[in-house]
């Protein structure tokens, strides 16, 4: 759980790292970048419904107890040792992954993801980091290409940042998370997907969230189409540093207008080639920002969705929505993807202590302070997994997002008409539209429209309404929701 660092304001010329991304901004705005399928009134998905009802908090508390006792996961801590230190205990990541892999028929692909990062404030040499990716290929060739990422931090630390040798147990920052992961992975891959699934045990979030920004950063470079990523990081305690609990809620960070679509607005072309991009991207943006579109970006409706799904599959579980990237004074994995276009959230449990994380293991006052496994509810670490795990069951079998979403502006009228382009996929059976009050943070009605790609909406008003599109299958899974853009055409 580290520092986030401040966003780099808007500059004279056209920053370097919104360049290279322009192209898939645009795409995103095309396609409807709202992730926003709905629910309402809808049946549990059974597939779903199984992978959640397959989640252990036996399985995670074992995780967790199995990684406090490497005794420190500090990421400049032994590599060597067989049982202490960050070497081991990605390892032990790894073998658990591949044993999960032999199990499922070998449909997990397991990886040791290493690179070496340069030395910095937080460390004083070159360091190899390790990130742990387990990937479960997309069983549908023309699905393949979208990716949904969830990921968890193994690394750990104590009080001083730099002390690599002194116990850092770690059991909530974030074994609580890696535990999750790990489960995730090892239930979803006895179950078929269309999409693609990445399950990711990152290093270096402590020093500053090296591994999940490297891995980002080469995703972006290699034009990877990630739908949507969640990180889980410190998930343990529904319980708060002046006593309060609740079991039954967790905090989901989803931010909207991120700092790169900021700097797109605000930035200067340098020559014709990144004006003509930019142009089109920004007219899009401020497009979507003046018909009242700021909580239907990638983050937030990446929210919207599995606040649904999970409160679906998971009743009397509530996923309390908030409208920022991270807490004051922290940043997590999420922030790497976030910052480069991508839709990414982030799970924090509901309440925090304090006393249990970036702390030396002690007795001070008479309280034990330190984040040490007796203070983890592994029933609470099991019920956000299950959330997880169905939004991401619930995305993974779903069809594309309509593209080119539009909501027709050409003359007055109290109606509504939409209209999007046809989707491609075999399983393709039916459109649906979303709408919700401006102020809601949820869809509040929907309608199935059948494999039409233009549709009116009889009193319904554009002007006082925000509208989505999904595809729906012939099994009943609905797409990513798209955002209309508005047309005059």
């Amino acid at each position: 759980m580290s520092p986030s660092k401040t966003a780099p304001p808007g500059t004279a010329q056209l920053n370097p790292a919104v360049r290279p991304v322009l192209p898939l901004l645009t795409a995103l705005l095309l396609a409807g970048c709202a992730l926003a399928p709905t629910q309402i009134d809808s049946p549990p998905n059974p597939t779903v419904a199984a992978v959640v009802a397959e989640i252990s908090a036996a399985r995670i508390k074992a995780h967790v107890l199995q990684l406090v006792g490497f005794g420190t996961r500090h990421t400049l801590s032994d590599t060597a040792s067989p049982t202490r230190g960050i070497g081991a205990a990605r390892r032990w990541i790894e073998s658990e992954l591949r044993a999960c892999s032999a199990a499922s028929g070998g449909r997990l692909l397991v990886a040791m993801d290493s690179h070496v990062a340069p030395a910095s404030e937080r460390m004083r040499a070159g360091t190899e980091i390790v990130n742990v990716v387990a990937t479960l290929p997309g069983t549908d060739p023309a699905a393949r290409e979208r990716i949904f990422i969830v990921s968890g931090h193994y690394d750990s630390r104590a009080s001083d940042v730099w002390d690599a040798t002194a116990d850092a147990p770690g059991a909530n920052d974030d074994a609580s998370g890696t535990a999750a992961v790990i489960e995730m992975a090892c239930v979803m891959a006895r179950h078929r997907f269309e999409a693609t699934l990445v399950f990711m045990a990152v290093a270096g979030e402590e020093q500053g969230l090296l591994g999940a920004d490297f891995w980002a950063a080469r995703a972006r470079r290699d034009g990877l189409r990630i739908d949507g990523m969640i990180t889980n990081d410190i998930i343990g305690s529904p319980v708060g540093d002046a006593g309060q609990r609740d079991a039954r809620q967790v905090r989901l960070f989803a931010d909207g207008l991120t700092p790169l679509l900021r700097q797109a607005l605000a930035a200067t072309p340098a020559d014709a080639a990144d004006a003509a991009a930019l142009d089109v991207t920004r007219r899009l943006l401020e497009a979507q920002v003046r018909t009242g579109g700021m909580a239907d970006f990638g983050a937030n409706q990446l929210g919207r969705y599995l606040k649904e799904t999970g409160e679906l599959h998971v009743p009397g579980f509530t996923i309390n929505l908030i409208q920022r990237p991270d807490r004051f004074l922290r940043g997590g994995d999420h922030l790497p993807f976030l910052n480069r276009g991508y839709a990414a959230v982030r799970f924090t449990e509901p309440f925090e202590n304090f006393m249990r994380q970036h702390q030396n293991v002690r007795t001070e006052g008479g309280r034990l302070i330190g984040d040490l496994p007796e203070f983890v509810d592994f029933a609470y670490v099991a019920d956000v997994a299950r959330v997880n795990a169905a939004g991401l069951a619930s995305l993974a079998q779903a069809p594309a997002a309509p593209r080119n979403a539009q909501i027709e502006t050409a003359e007055l009228s109290n109606n509504t008409t939409l209209r999007w382009d046809d989707g491609t996929e075999s399983d393709l059976a039916n459109y649906r539209v979303l709408w919700r009050e401006t102020s809601s943070p949820t869809w509040q009605g929907r309608r199935d429209v059948g494999r039409t790609t233009r549709v009116t909406l009889e009193g319904l008003s554009k002007d006082n309404l925000i509208f989505g599109v999904q595809a729906v299958d012939r099994d009943g899974n609905a797409s990513l929701a798209s955002y209309p853009l508005p047309s005059r055409r």
